[in-house]
């Protein structure tokens, strides 16, 4: 595994588009629903474990966060959603925010989808998948909390986000994985590897298990 992700540091935030910084090198942003481990995912990869904020309240990210591992290189941290206590029209405000970042950035390479591997593909879940669509952005789906299940059942739940994913014409690489285990990282780290072309003894493979 690249020692670069070890490297990573807090580089600033945004609200909206303008405050973000400029649109050059590579990007991969994480995004989930607020109660998907979204915070602890991103401190398990990057190997930091004050990184990105965790709470036990979902719903605090509620800015774009920049997790800067060089000069070309950046994790991004969107707005969490479900749990946010927030007006509706500050949610709304969000959604579209999201929706253009992913259609316009030029620095976006892919997009991390989060979910709790027992509520996946919510309402959120599927529109960012349509977003990314819409914007020829690859996607790769992380089952998080993959440890409140049995393997069998994990691997079940693996096996129809897949289908699903098939019978919508969604495109996305789907993989278990456990903060709590460190299950799962060094497959993430690979597709993670691949976005910002680190070259790895690892030879990619776009579907997971």
């Amino acid at each position: 595994m690249s020692q670069l992700y070890r490297l990573a540091y807090y580089d600033g935030s945004a609200t909206q588009l303008s405050e973000l910084p400029e649109d050059s090198g590579m990007e991969v942003a994480f995004a989930g629903r607020s109660n998907a481990g979204k915070s602890s995912a991103i401190n398990t990869l990057t190997g930091i474990n004050a990184l990105a904020r965790t709470s036990k309240t979902p719903g605090r990210t509620q800015m774009i966060n920049f997790f800067r591992m060089d000069s070309q290189r950046a994790l991004v941290d969107l707005p969490g959603y479900g749990y946010a206590k927030v007006p509706e029209k500050m949610k709304l405000r969000w959604q579209q925010t999201l929706a253009k970042y992913l259609e316009t950035r030029q620095s976006l390479k892919g997009l991390v989808l989060l979910m709790d591997i027992r509520h996946p593909l919510k309402e959120f879940d599927l529109q960012m998948l349509i977003w990314a669509k819409q914007a020829n952005l690859p996607v790769h789906i992380m089952l998080t909390k993959s440890d409140k299940l049995s393997y069998g059942a994990a691997k079940s739940s693996l096996n129809s986000v897949k289908q699903h994913l098939t019978k919508a014409e969604l495109s996305a690489s789907v993989q278990l994985f456990s903060s709590l285990k460190k299950s799962g990282r060094d497959q993430a780290i690979m597709v993670l590897d691949h976005w910002f072309n680190i070259t790895t003894a690892t030879t990619f493979q776009e579907t997971t298990l």
